[in-house]
């Protein structure tokens, strides 16, 4: 699983993948049956087998800037018990891969969550001596404070929710490394959070602007490609689906337009691209 990096200005991203998979859709999006897929031509090869499932990514993504190294969204971590078999107590080399890249947990100074999903919060801790501790010790970590409280004082109704929080969340607010913020943050000067609803109460994207160029990290507004062929395949884990479809239109508009370079959190590689308009709908240009 090779390192992919961008240039946008004087700023650099990496992805650091976790896992890598192949599935059927209708697992994410009920419309996405293997021959709905199919009919998406240009899914393939990158991003949909022939038989119609999608590729998939789990990774982080480490931007530099001249003053930051900062980490969006921290995968799904080892150790940890979840209700989805293939990822519970996973035992990966994610740490050892990102030390190895150039990214020793000690030299990162922001972690942004673009929202708390299990798979978005689990590097945020790994586990010590039976305890989870901070992964990453010298960091400020940026969640949204809608988004926090929520997952905080609701999140509890599911035992699986309150796990989540209990060992990703809750030991680095207790180690007093979280700052709650609002979800048009500015992180520094070439970084800030963009809010994109929807997916969750305070689903954020991370917009990079640098030396005249632009990026976006998307979060889990957009899960797959295929969402910018049907912009209205809402994600059975929407929180409000019709928002999330309306957030995605919106958001490929401006993209189609301003030609932003969209770097996909699930995307597999290239994981990078632009969104064209194609019709009433987009497409993803690699």
């Amino acid at each position: 699983m090779s390192n992919l990096t961008w240039t946008i200005g004087d700023v650099r991203v990496t992805r650091i993948v976790e896992l890598e998979m192949a599935s059927g859709g209708t697992f994410l999006m009920a419309e996405a049956t293997p021959d709905a897929i199919r009919r998406i031509d240009w899914l393939a090869p990158h991003f949909a087998e022939a038989d119609g499932r999608l590729k998939m990514s789990i990774h982080a993504l480490v931007i530099e800037t001249p003053s930051k190294r900062i980490v969006v969204d921290t995968c799904i971590g080892n150790d940890k018990p979840r209700q989805i078999a293939a990822w519970a107590n996973m035992q990966t080399r994610f740490l050892e891969d990102m030390t190895a890249a150039g990214f020793p947990p000690e030299s990162i100074d922001v972690v942004l969550c673009t929202h708390l999903h299990v798979d978005h919060v689990g590097w945020n801790t790994r586990l010590v001596d039976g305890k989870w501790v901070p992964t990453f010790p010298n960091a400020r970590y940026l969640m949204g404070k809608a988004e926090f409280e929520y997952w905080r004082d609701e999140g509890d109704s599911e035992v699986s929710d309150a796990q989540i929080f209990a060992d990703s969340v809750q030991p680095v607010w207790d180690a007093g490394l979280v700052d709650l913020v609002a979800p048009d943050h500015q992180v520094c000067a070439e970084v800030r959070l963009v809010p994109t609803p929807g997916h969750t109460i305070d689903h954020v994207s991370v917009a990079i602007a640098s030396g005249g160029h632009a990026a976006i990290i998307t979060g889990d507004f957009v899960h797959h490609p295929c969402q910018m062929a049907h912009t209205g395949w809402a994600s059975h884990f929407d929180y409000d689906k019709g928002q999330s479809s309306a957030t995605r239109r919106r958001m490929f508009e401006d993209f189609a337009r301003d030609q932003t370079l969209v770097i996909g959190t699930h995307f597999a590689a290239p994981t990078a691209g632009r969104v064209i308009k194609d019709g009433e709908a987009f497409r993803f240009e690699v």
